[in-house]
């Protein structure tokens, strides 16, 4: 099936992904965008598999002051090139999620450092605790439909380079 160029370019525009690769998945799909969208989706998350072990030591820090200067969020967001730490996508992600920090609240970046104490005093399930306290396993503020986790490898796919959340803290006045 030939598709047509508007909507290659509309796949383009939602993943990032290259032309012909969103060409070819289009017609592999029929021209259906939502089924295009998902398999890209999954590439991304192999790809991003591949790149986990790599070292990422550049990045920058993503700051976020809620309306008031009342409550603030920074992360460290970390990447293996400065090049890639100066994109566009990398500074939009590292923003987000230093907006994210702010609006959930988390207190882990991973579920291992979970402790079962934590989790006793909580009165949750872990599977509940962990949702929403590991910033990774939380659902995306803007979208709720993806968990950071998603969020980072779909960047990490986009970019071709490996993304880590080193460190992240939350400020509140009185808190």
């Amino acid at each position: 099936m030939a598709v047509s160029i508007e909507l290659v370019k509309e796949l383009r525009e939602r993943t990032g992904a290259g032309i012909k690769e969103c060409k070819d998945i289009l017609e592999q799909t029929g021209g259906d965008i939502n089924k295009a969208i998902e398999i890209l989706r999954e590439r991304g998350i192999e790809a991003a598999a591949k790149k986990a072990s790599r070292e990422a030591r550049e990045g920058l820090i993503g700051v976020y002051v809620h309306y008031g200067a009342r409550v603030a969020g920074l992360v460290e967001l970390n990447c293996e090139t400065d090049f890639v730490a100066r994109t566009e996508d990398f500074v939009a992600l590292a923003n987000n999620l230093a907006q994210h920090i702010v609006a959930l609240n988390p207190r882990y970046i991973h579920a291992n450092e979970v402790t079962d104490e934590a989790v006793a005093e909580s009165g949750l399930t872990r599977e509940k605790f962990i949702e929403e306290n590991v910033l990774l396993q939380q659902p995306f503020v803007k979208d709720p439909s993806r968990t950071i986790e998603e969020l980072i490898k779909e960047t990490i796919a986009k970019l071709g380079e490996n993304i880590v959340v080193r460190r992240f803290v939350r400020y509140e006045v009185g808190a």
